[in-house]
């Protein structure tokens, strides 16, 4: 049934003082795999849907990425949540219109079981555990032909409710902190919620096509949602009373919406904007940019390391990534900020416990230790010179963390392409082997000769931004090569990024 409601709409929320954080990417091992769902894990790691490439990812706090391909009947997966039996379970995408009306399992150990719903054609998108150790999931209809919310029991028993709307568009899916499940119809402008025994009660948002998208329970014990249209994020009372606050940004297309550490609410802006959004309980809103500004932002999950995660999809371009956004607590800076593959790099900071032990990893916290050093009496610390490791191109952070105190601070720094050939000299039609390195993660980089100015060849970057070893790239120097001092050109088709090398013709 439909309820009244009492609604109040303000306009013009307050710009809170902005948390400092800084966020850093991990690119994923397939091409253009389109991350979409993320979760905490049980095992301590955050695990992924990745909807284009059927499969199921697992990223550790330090960045140590595993896949785990699907059933090819599948074909989707979309959001997924850790089930009260340990494993993690995920519903599909109805992005990529899947024709497999089925929930899936994943345990820790990759293990893979789909459970098949019964009755008509309707992709179960949301999902999450319900308070009666059940999973309850959103279904969704592409063709508008069904409009349900479902419970899965852990071994697979399911049962269907359809909204009192037809085609509604259940989407987003939470417990409630009053034992019920609360979710949103994206095509209805509800909110909807469903009692663990079935009774579901609708309550219409004041402004009409809102596209209510995603949904968490608050930490001030309402529901909190976001309005993917009405550029609004909402709170809706146990009792039905909403209250909606305006994005600062316009048209900033609210997806995901997640409860932080910190105790504010955190959205992901999947529009143009490429941002992540956070808003207080007071309504009081700080947006931040993603780095690179070149992907979209989806998926958004508090980390078991305090940090927030979020997945980078985009169906066009790559590298499509897991982002870290790190609260940052000291202060830390890189000594060159800008550099290419090996060369030299130090870290400065302040901000730490005094005495401490300061680690600077390679990738996130836990991985690597590229650089350390003992903060002084006032917590400042210096490193010394290290070698900068491979890394994907353009902005990225390094992060230094006090090792008893637990501060962090991140190091902004930009990559850039380099090549190192097998040798730097040699005459006309000697071969000659090149590597490159700090380029987009799968792009194509064509290789030039400068003078006379020559395209050698093409060869395709791997994940990890390089082409080395076996897909190094071979090629003969021109038998018009000038005499004396040249340079060889590898640049990037995606990135338009320059990595150059130099040569000595004899």
């Amino acid at each position: 049934m439909s309820v009244k409601i009492a609604a109040l709409f303000l306009s013009l929320p307050a710009i809170s003082c902005a948390q400092q954080v800084a966020i850093g990417s991990y690119a994923l091992r397939t091409n253009l795999s389109y991350p979409s769902g993320i979760t905490a894990g049980p095992d301590g790691a955050l695990w992924f849907a990745e909807s284009f490439a059927n499969q199921i990812g697992r990223i550790t706090t330090a960045g140590s990425i595993t896949e785990f391909p699907l059933p090819s009947s599948f074909n989707g997966p979309g959001i997924i949540t850790t089930g009260p039996d340990g494993a993690l379970w995920f519903g599909a995408d109805p992005g990529v219109y899947s024709s497999t009306d089925a929930i899936g399992r994943i345990t820790t150990a990759g293990a893979v079981t789909m459970y098949q719903l019964p009755g008509p054609a309707t992709t179960p998108f949301a999902i999450t555990s319900g308070p009666d150790g059940a999973l309850w999931f959103t279904g969704f209809s592409n063709t508008l032909t069904g409009s349900e919310i479902g419970r899965i029991t852990t071994v697979g028993a399911v049962t269907i409710y359809a909204t009192p709307t037809e085609q509604s568009g259940p989407w987003g899916i939470t417990a409630g902190p009053d034992g019920a499940l609360w979710f949103t119809e994206l095509y209805a402008n509800n909110i909807g919620r469903i009692t663990t025994a079935g009774a579901i009660t609708e309550y219409p948002l004041p402004y009409p096509y809102s596209y209510p998208y995603g949904i968490v329970a608050g930490p001030d014990g309402a529901l909190w949602f976001t309005e993917q249209a009405g550029n609004r994020i909402g709170r809706i009372s146990t009792s039905g009373v909403i209250t909606e606050y305006t994005i600062p940004t316009p048209f900033a297309e609210a997806d995901w919406i997640i409860v932080g550490p910190d105790g504010a609410l955190w959205f992901t802006e999947y529009n143009n904007q490429y941002q992540i959004g956070r808003v207080t309980t007071a309504g009081a809103f700080t947006e931040y940019a993603m780095p690179t500004g070149r992907c979209c932002v989806y998926g958004i999950t508090a980390g078991p390391d305090g940090e927030i995660w979020l997945t980078e999809p985009n169906p066009q371009i790559y590298p499509n990534e897991i982002a870290e956004l790190f609260f940052v607590t000291a202060n830390l800076a890189a000594t060159p900020a800008t550099g290419r593959y090996h060369s030299a790099l130090s870290f400065t900071g302040s901000g730490f416990a005094p005495g401490e032990k300061v680690q600077v990893y390679e990738s996130g916290v836990g991985s690597k230790v590229l650089a350390s050093a003992t903060a002084d009496s006032s917590g400042s610390v210096s490193t010394a010179e290290v070698r900068m490791p491979q890394s994907q191109y353009g902005p990225r952070i390094f992060v230094g963390v006090g090792q008893s105190s637990g501060k962090l601070g991140a190091a902004a720094f930009a990559m850039e392409p380099r090549l190192v050939l097998s040798t730097d000299a040699g005459a006309p039609g000697a071969s000659v082997t090149a590597e490159g390195y700090g380029f987009d993660s799968f792009e194509f980089v064509d290789i030039y000769w400068d003078d006379p100015y020559i395209l050698l060849g093409t060869v395709q970057v791997d994940w990890h931004s390089s082409f080395t070893g076996a897909a190094a790239f071979g090629f003969q120097v021109p038998k018009r090569a000038a005499l004396g001092a040249n340079s060889v050109l590898g640049i990037g088709q995606t990135s338009k990024a320059v990595g150059p090398a130099a040569f000595t013709v004899e």
